[in-house]
């Protein structure tokens, strides 16, 4: 049993020790289907009613709640899961801030969250959250790998003014200094804002070869759309957080040629059938176009969907571990964390770097460089 998922056992078996180890499991679900947000959340939402009633072998109940991508409501539906709904495990949030918010709460109560986005290190909290998306180095890394072979040697970088923009902007400055990249001007915006003139100016006049862009969603639009109308013609790339077709139609035109990581679920079909996110990633494809239509995955459904490969993997363990007439909770947390660490499920670890176009195919294939993956 590999690492990560025996840390997911363990604390899962922690958790369902709190109570009867034969009570129905329930999850609580913090997504973010409303808000900046909401083209993330609403496919997250969308997964968890498509879910199977059983969670490794136990009749399970989720109890879903939107945070309208709002740290404090995550923090009240936290509390509402823990105090009054006794849940086994929570899972969110859909954004960086409220999962970060989550956190707080669950390791208070020491109750397993699986965030549905990428966390900074968690240091004491560690033990109780496990994250489905990969994480900010991994992602910097493929993109100054990226830059570096297209003789990219200054970038210029806006991000949303909170965690997932300042912990993008920590992960790019190390990964772009070990490529020889210089960042030349760092930008910061609101996600519901409404205007990034100012900052687009600042951007512009230090002319640099390249922008990365780190939002998520429609919201990361804003900036290059901005940039576009202001005249820069450089490279544009953002992060794996708008890999999805709202970002898409919102762009329009704007976002052609924009360079991003994701992982291998959007083009599942493509993969090598010996890759080990395959089969999972076709599994939740076939589920959710069957509900929502033909090419209406999305990576964000995706790691709703891995969070219950991971649940569904690390309860019967944790049941064998807990026993009756224990606190409840006390059992999930260390299941969970054997299941997490080196798991692969559809969304999957590995990336991609892909470009946006307009047409029937708007992510092209990669081909490998140096271990990694660059566009044709």
């Amino acid at each position: 049993m590999n690492v990560k998922k025996l840390a997911l056992v363990q604390t899962i078996a922690l958790a369902l020790a709190a109570g009867s180890a034969w009570a129905d499991i329930t999850i609580g679900v913090s997504v973010s289907a409303t808000g900046p947000a909401a083209s993330l959340g609403i496919p997250e939402k969308n997964t968890f009613a498509l879910l199977p009633q059983t969670v490794g072998g136990e009749k399970v109940r989720y109890i879903v709640l939107d945070d309208a991508t709002d740290p404090s409501t995550a923090v009240k539906n936290a509390r509402k899961f823990t105090g009054e709904d006794k849940v086994d495990a929570i899972i969110g949030s859909t954004v960086t801030p409220g999962s970060m918010a989550i956190l707080e709460v669950a390791f208070e109560t020491k109750t397993p969250q699986i965030a549905m986005a990428p966390l900074p290190p968690a240091g004491d909290k560690a033990p109780w959250v496990f994250t489905t998306p990969q994480n900010f180095t991994q992602m910097a890394i493929a993109i100054a790998d990226h830059m570096a072979a297209n003789k990219v040697k200054t970038i210029g970088f806006i991000g949303y003014a909170d965690p997932y923009g300042q912990l993008w902007l920590k992960a790019i400055q190390g990964a772009a200094e070990a490529k020889g990249i210089k960042i030349t001007a760092s930008e910061a915006y609101q996600r519901a804002d409404t205007s990034v003139t100012g900052q687009a100016l600042k951007l512009l006049a230090a002319n640099p070869d390249a922008i990365l862009i780190a939002g998520s969603g429609t919201p990361a639009v804003l900036p290059q759309a901005t940039l576009i109308e202001r005249g820069y013609k450089g490279k544009f790339y953002q992060t794996h957080g708008i890999a999805n077709r709202d970002f898409l139609r919102v762009g329009g035109k704007n976002v052609e040629g924009t360079i991003f990581p994701v992982g291998p679920m959007l083009l599942a079909e493509q993969l090598a059938d010996s890759h080990p996110s395959k089969k999972p990633a076709l599994e939740y494809i076939k589920v959710y176009e069957a509900a929502h239509g033909v090419n209406s995955r999305s990576t964000f459904g995706g790691h709703g969907w891995d969070a219950y490969l991971l649940l569904n993997r690390a309860v019967p363990e944790a049941l064998k571990k807990a026993k009756p007439g224990k606190a409840r909770h006390a059992g999930i947390s260390p299941g969970l964390a054997r299941c997490a660490r080196g798991s692969e499920g559809a969304a999957g670890q590995p990336w991609r770097l892909h470009h946006e176009r307009q047409g029937p195919q708007r992510l092209r294939r990669t081909r490998r460089s140096n271990g990694h993956r660059r566009e044709r």
